[in-house]
């Protein structure tokens, strides 16, 4: 527990980068034993955090107090991203079933999103949910690609793209249609901006492994969409954005950290491929990591944001 993994360490690219860990402060390897780890969830009043093992259909639940790990769904329906709602829900997107769903306090399952105009969404990977309450999330086709993640399917929609579901009214509204594979999204701490990453050059020649940023309006349409960075090895998948506005991303050689205006000011080393990563603990200053067969935990000195 108290010494350094081999492979993993911070990296000062930029001096700001400093402030953001505490010298001494070491990556720590929770648990080990999956296949493809993904979508952490941090559950704040029971201090633990659920995460989804996609290939093995399960979902895993790690206890703060007591380092204990334990199959929390299985089976998951191959789930992906989740998050937690305004009220402590967890929210999930399932592969499987091509949909986004809702597990109530009593345990039973409520249906967010399975169908836009009446078609079948690919496979929605991940989710954020915004402060109005409403739901949003992309949706690439990995899920129906093959029989390892999900189960090999046809594109009913005929494209990937970013939907909101807007819980009050029942729609679900397309909000960008020109991504290659839209993957990991999250808010800045003031909402007026949502970050998405586009993970194409998984399978396109030359495609995009960028994250872009999008203004948020008033009644939830999103405008501009410039590209903010582009990841450096490997691709962005998931991401967290800190009270700061600094994103803190997962890439092929770590947790890539973003300053606001776009610059890679450090990382922090991982010897697996990171997938997500979301802040927990009682002050959200602990960075949970969910890497290829692995889930790992750092302190910083940041603090995540309440959004996602």
């Amino acid at each position: 527990m108290f010494g350094e993994i081999e492979g993993t360490g911070f990296e000062v690219l930029d001096p700001r980068f400093g402030s953001c860990f505490v010298g001494h402060a070491r990556v720590e390897r929770l648990w080990t034993g999956g296949r493809w780890h993904e979508g952490p969830a941090w559950f704040a009043p029971g201090r633990y955090l659920v995460w989804s093992d996609i290939p093995n259909n399960r979902m895993m639940r790690w206890d703060e107090t007591s380092g204990a790990v334990s199959v929390f769904r299985q089976p998951a329906n191959n789930s992906n991203g989740n998050t937690v709602d305004r009220q402590g829900r967890l929210v999930s997107c399932e592969h499987l079933m091509r949909r986004v769903t809702r597990t109530e306090f009593d345990g039973s399952v409520t249906v967010i999103a399975d169908r836009f105009e009446g078609k079948r969404f690919n496979s929605p990977n991940d989710v954020v949910v915004s402060s109005d309450g409403a739901i949003w999330f992309t949706d690439p086709s990995y899920g129906i690609m093959h029989d390892y993640e999900g189960e090999y399917g046809e594109e009913e929609i005929g494209g990937c793209h970013v939907y909101r579901a807007d819980l009050a009214s029942g729609k679900v509204a397309r909000v960008a249609d020109d991504f290659a594979k839209p993957n990991g999204l999250a808010f800045s701490p003031d909402e007026t901006l949502l970050y998405v990453a586009d993970t194409g050059a998984s399978h396109l020649p030359d495609g995009p492994r960028h994250i872009r940023r999008f203004k948020v309006g008033d009644d939830g349409r999103l405008s501009d969409g410039e590209v903010f960075a582009t990841c450096t090895n490997g691709m962005f998948d998931g991401f967290r954005v800190d009270t700061k506005g600094r994103l803190w991303c997962s890439a092929g050689d770590g947790v890539h950290c973003h300053d606001p205006d776009g610059t890679l000011i450090g990382k922090v080393h991982i010897p697996e491929a990171v997938s997500n990563l979301t802040f927990g603990g009682p002050r959200r200053n602990r960075l949970f990591i969910t890497a290829t067969t692995s889930l790992y935990a750092v302190y910083v000195t940041a603090n995540g944001s309440t959004l996602g």
